[in-house]
């Protein structure tokens, strides 16, 4: 019986049938082509290859495989826990909220309301353009302004004058003995103060006369009312324009040759007579972009003098009214 155990000086010897490198034999368990253990039955006994002789060497001694080997044991990473990420066809809120602004959704009420809008802002832009350039107070000299500013004082304190005068009467009214005599007084100077200011009574008193010439026939209606009304501004009290009573309800018709004032014919030089503080009446007529520098500008004349007594004495027929009626009756 030949002997299966290799000897050790014989590195040639007999291949070991259970060798990992015999090409016979069956392949290890660690080839890449056959990655599961086989396992061989353990054949016992002298007929065993590779088994030692019993007489010889005793016992023999299992060969450990690296089969035998177990494997160590890899820790377990902590369990994470995982959270579903989102579908890949799920717009994330940033892209919800590009979608929702672009492209625009008009409908068409917003766009009316945005045209109304434009019109609105257009025209307040076209105002506040045409107010800045067109003021007349933009390059007024300092000077002037004082002078603008003292005469709102002086209209004030007019003002004030006349509710201390009527607190006054009243007081008079109360405190009287004789109440209907002096009811009687205060009714004739009221009468008077009215009819002066209808044009039914003749005035006289300090203010000033405003000529008014036009050589080109370039004057029109609305310049002359504009100067009666920068005069009542001022604190006018009676006008007269060349022989015609001016009143609360006068107007101005036509220009150059066909000037009319209610209904009557008044040609050129026009004659101002008006009744009131000459300090007050003259500062409103030269006031930057006032009446004389818009006159002016038309290629017309304009002069103010002040004068300590001015008569006027043209009259209005007086009129009954229609249908209005005094409400103490």
């Amino acid at each position: 019986m030949s002997e299966n155990r290799q000897n050790p000086e014989n590195p040639q010897g007999p291949e070991n049938p259970q060798s990992p490198q015999s090409p016979q034999g069956p392949q290890s368990p660690q080839s890449p082509e056959k990655p599961e253990r086989v396992e061989k039955p353990e054949v016992s006994g002298a007929g065993a290859p590779g088994a030692p002789e019993a007489g010889k060497s005793g016992a023999a001694k299992p060969e450990q495989r690296d089969e035998d080997v177990p494997a160590p044991e890899v820790p377990r990473a902590p369990d994470v826990p995982v959270v579903a990420a989102p579908p890949a066809d799920e717009p994330s809120g940033r892209r919800r909220l590009a979608s929702a602004l672009w492209p625009p959704r008009v409908t068409r009420a917003q766009l009316v309301v945005a045209l109304l809008l434009f019109v609105l802002g257009l025209g307040l832009a076209i105002q506040v353009s045409s107010t800045s350039e067109n003021s007349a107070l933009r390059g007024a000299r300092q000077e002037d302004l004082v002078r603008i500013l003292d005469e709102l004082d002086d209209r004030t304190q007019r003002l004030e004058d006349e509710k201390t005068r009527l607190e006054k009467q009243r007081s008079e009214l109360e405190s009287s003995s004789d109440q209907a005599e002096e009811a009687r007084k205060q009714t004739q100077e009221k009468e008077r103060q009215l009819g002066i200011l209808a044009g039914t009574v003749a005035a006289e008193g300090p203010g000033i006369t405003l000529t008014v010439g036009d050589p080109t026939g370039a004057v029109e209606s609305d310049m002359l009312l504009d100067a009666i009304q920068e005069l009542r501004a001022a604190g006018a009290e009676a006008i007269q324009v060349n022989d015609v009573r001016v009143v609360a309800d006068s107007y101005f018709t036509g220009s150059g040759d066909d000037m009319r004032i209610d209904g009557t014919k008044v040609t050129a030089p026009y004659v101002f007579k008006v009744i009131g503080k000459p300090e007050d009446l003259e500062p409103a007529l030269n006031i930057p972009g006032g009446v004389v520098q818009t006159l002016e500008k038309e290629q017309a004349t304009a002069t103010v003098e002040r004068s300590a007594k001015i008569v006027v004495d043209a009259l209005r027929p007086a009129k009954r009214p229609d249908y209005a009626q005094s409400s103490s009756q």
